[in-house]
C-alpha cells in the first residue's frame, strides 16, 4: 500500500533507539524525510547513518533534550514545517507510591506530559494552515490499565492523553489527526530493564523472567519494533485521515477491556 506520505517531513522525538527509532525507520521507508532526535550525539549520528543506509532517503540528526525549552526550540527550528510529529520520551523508573515525592511527579510530568504538549504546540498551527498533519504520541498501556508500580508514568501520560483528546476534536477539520500508541511488551532496551527488575524481584534468572513475562502476554511473545513502527507509519498515512483521538493498543491482544 502506498501510504501517500513520500516527501513529507517528520520530527520523531527520542528516536535514536527503541520505539522512536522504529517509527523513524518505518517512516523513512515510506519516503518521509525524518529528523532523528536524542541526547547522545554518537547514538544519534549512528542511527542517522543506519537509517540512511537502509532506506536511501533523507535523514537528519538533532541532538537535543526535549524536556528543556532550549532543546525543543532546537528540534523545532531544524524542521519548522513538520507534517508529522511523533512524541516520545523515556518513562519514569518503576517504584512504589509511598517512595515518590513532589519532585518525582514534577519530573514525570516535565518529561511525559509537558514536553510532548509543547512540541505539539510548536507544530500545530503550521499543520492546520497546510491542511495536513499527523501527530502520534507514544504513551503506554498503563494509560488504560494502571498498575501501582508505574504510577508516575500513568499519571503523566494520562494527562497527555486527555489534553490531546480535547485538541483532536478542534483540528480534525483541518486534516490534522492526533492519536496515541499504547505499547506493552515490545522488545526494546526498556524491556531488558523491566525483565532485569522482574528477575531481581522473583530471585530468578533473566531468561526465566523473560519466559515468565512472555507467558503473561496473550500472544505468548514479545512484540517487535518493526510491528510497532509500521503501525505508526500507517497512522501517519493519507488513508488514516478519519482516525483521530484514539488510543491504540499494541500489546499482542493482552488488554482485557472492551473500550
Amino acid at each position: 500500500m502506498d501510504l501517500g506520505i513520500a516527501g513529507k517531513k517528520a520530527i520523531i522525538c527520542a528516536s535514536s533507539k527503541g520505539l522512536g527509532k522504529a517509527c523513524a525507520l518505518s517512516l523513512s521507508k515510506e519516503g518521509v524525510e525524518v529528523f532523528i532526535n536524542g541526547r547522545n550525539e554518537a547514538t544519534v549520528l549512528s542511527t542517522v547513518d543506519e537509517i540512511k543506509k537502509l532506506t536511501g532517503n533523507k535523514v537528519h540528526g538533532v541532538v537535543a533534550d526535549i524536556t528543556t525549552e532550549e532543546g525543543r526550540k532546537l528540534l523545532l527550528s531544524a524542521c519548522p514545517d513538520a507534517d508529522i510529529l511523533v512524541t516520545n520520551n523515556a518513562g519514569p523508573t518503576p517504584g512504589k507510591f509511598l517512595d515518590w515525592g513532589r519532585e518525582d511527579y514534577l519530573q514525570a510530568f516535565e518529561s511525559n506530559m509537558l514536553a510532548p504538549v509543547l512540541m505539539i504546540r510548536g507544530v500545530l498551527a503550521g499543520m492546520q494552515e497546510r491542511k495536513f498533519g499527523r501527530i502520534i504520541n507514544i504513551t503506554s498501556a498503563m494509560v488504560k490499565s494502571p498498575l501501582s508500580h508505574q504510577g508516575l508514568s500513568t499519571s503523566a501520560r494520562t494527562a497527555l492523553t486527555a489534553v490531546c483528546k480535547a485538541i483532536s476534536r478542534d483540528v480534525s477539520v483541518d486534516n490534522v489527526t492526533i492519536n496515541n500508541l499504547l505499547p506493552e511488551r515490545i522488545d526494546t532496551g526498556r524491556q531488558i530493564q523491566m525483565t532485569e527488575r522482574q528477575a531481581k524481584i522473583d530471585n530468578i534468572s533473566f531468561d526465566e523472567a523473560r519466559a515468565k513475562i512472555a507467558l503473561g502476554i496473550a500472544a505468548k511473545r514479545f512484540g517487535t519494533t518493526e510491528e510497532f513502527g509500521d503501525i505508526c507509519a500507517y497512522l501517519c498515512s493519507k488513508q488514516a485521515s478519519f482516525i483521530s483521538g484514539q488510543n491504540i493498543q499494541v500489546d499482542g491482544g493482552s488488554y482485557r477491556g472492551i473500550v
